[in-house]
């Protein structure tokens, strides 16, 4: 793969890197034990980065995205020199200034003030040019008068703050980030991004790490995918973000498979058991939710902007007289969204017998945007006054990306946009 990009040249470059770190097997877990084996302990090699090769353009903003273990912020610290390359090489042809553990570098106990001497001093500035910007990063950082009180004393969030303000305004000619643009409150996330914006209009080159695939495709002018320490793939944001996202659905939609028959076994182990979460007389009662797409093929999961078949199993003890059918929508932080039934849909359902069957919600096209939803599944008289059965959240809805455009909040509004007319 040829993951050079760009014409402006390169700030860095990465070539055939790879890192490799020793992890101790069976650590001693006393000073005794170590002084017993004599050293005999055995460790086991462990690839961080296999082969990674491309190119980071001059003034560009660039993106590495990858799941919890993939290399991103062992690539970070590599190109920050804070570890070196087990094979291959990094070539970087600027300042740097990395926002990896923010306030990390501290010593506890000098100033704040002195910190921001100290890591100037660090990064090879004259104590002239921090002398100029201490008023900025302490007005910045919004800490006052702490500044020349002791780091010791402050709390995690003047850490952060003071840390971000520093690696901010020391004049980077690259700049790496590690998951920490939004750090603080909203008014100082705010600042934060505004200084990115600033820095980037300056020409100066941003390398993001982070899991929001949101922001990577908003902010980045190209992104690198690493999987298991290896480069997949790297280019434009959306095709990359697209292609990393379809193997997450695929990994994620194997995982779902095998948890849904464990919970479809625990449902039936426990469908007599009432709770607090579950309430009604048992005539009929729902014992699974499976989904479906539109031609009843089973999938483990829904996608955003495309139809849905929600497929609600019951089980009939008795005769039921035009029982009620209802689903109850849930944000996995609690928020009701929405609460169908078929008596509201104008569809009366038949008499019931006993035994099992099912019933199907159909969705033309979800416009929830992607993220965990719970159902509460309910059967109830065709009154709507007695429950036969109400199961609060009970049931897991993963919604993964799909045909909607949209990226934020919790649903898609079906909008139609107009061109600007001006009235001058």
């Amino acid at each position: 793969m040829d993951g050079t990009i760009g014409n402006r040249g390169a700030a860095i470059s990465i070539k055939g890197v790879s890192k490799r770190f020793s992890i101790a097997a069976d650590r001693p877990a006393s000073l005794k034990e170590a002084m017993l084996r004599r050293g005999r302990s055995s460790e086991q090699e462990f690839w961080a980065l296999r082969d990674v090769s491309f190119d980071i353009p001059k003034g560009s903003f660039f993106g590495i995205i990858g799941h919890n273990g993939s290399g991103k912020s062992t690539l970070l610290r590599l190109c920050a020199g804070i570890h070196a390359p087990t094979t291959g090489s990094i070539s970087v042809d600027g300042r740097v200034s990395a926002l990896l553990e923010l306030g990390s570098g501290f010593h506890p106990d000098l100033t704040g003030r002195e910190n921001v001497f100290l890591n100037g001093a660090m990064l090879g500035l004259p104590k002239k040019q921090m002398a100029s910007a201490i008023d900025e990063i302490a007005e910045f950082s919004g800490i006052g008068s702490f500044i020349d009180s002791p780091v010791k004393i402050y709390s995690s969030g003047m850490h952060v703050r003071l840390g971000f303000a520093i690696a901010v305004h020391v004049e980077p000619e690259i700049l790496l980030v590690d998951e920490v643009l939004a750090v603080g409150d909203e008014e100082f996330q705010r600042k934060c991004f505004d200084h990115i914006y600033a820095l980037r209009r300056k020409g100066t080159t941003i390398v993001l790490v982070s899991h929001d695939a949101g922001t990577m495709e908003t902010l980045c002018d190209e992104v690198a995918w690493l999987d298991h320490g290896v480069l997949q793939q790297v280019g434009r944001p959306t095709p990359t973000i697209e292609a990393y996202l379809n193997r997450v659905n695929e990994q994620e939609n194997e995982r779902l498979s095998d948890e849904r028959e464990a919970e479809i076994d625990q449902v039936a182990s426990t469908i007599e058991v009432d709770d607090a979460t579950r309430r009604g007389t048992g005539e009929i009662r729902i014992t699974k939710v499976t989904f479906h797409e539109v031609d009843g093929t089973p999938r483990q999961s829904a996608s955003s902007g495309d139809p849905l078949i929600v497929r609600l199993w019951y089980e009939a003890a008795s005769r039921v007289r035009h029982p009620v059918f209802g689903i109850g929508l849930y944000h996995e932080n609690g928020t009701h969204l929405s609460g169908p039934n078929n008596k509201l849909a104008g569809v009366e359902q038949p008499v019931i017998e006993p035994g099992s069957g099912f019933v199907d919600v159909e969705i033309d096209r979800l416009v929830l945007l992607p993220g965990l939803y719970f159902l509460t599944t309910g059967v109830y008289s065709a009154d709507v006054l007695h429950c036969f059965d109400s199961w609060d959240r009970a049931h897991k809805m993963p919604v993964q990306p799909g045909s909607s455009s949209e990226r934020y909040g919790m649903i898609e509004l079906s909008t139609r946009w107009r061109t600007a007319r001006s009235t001058s």
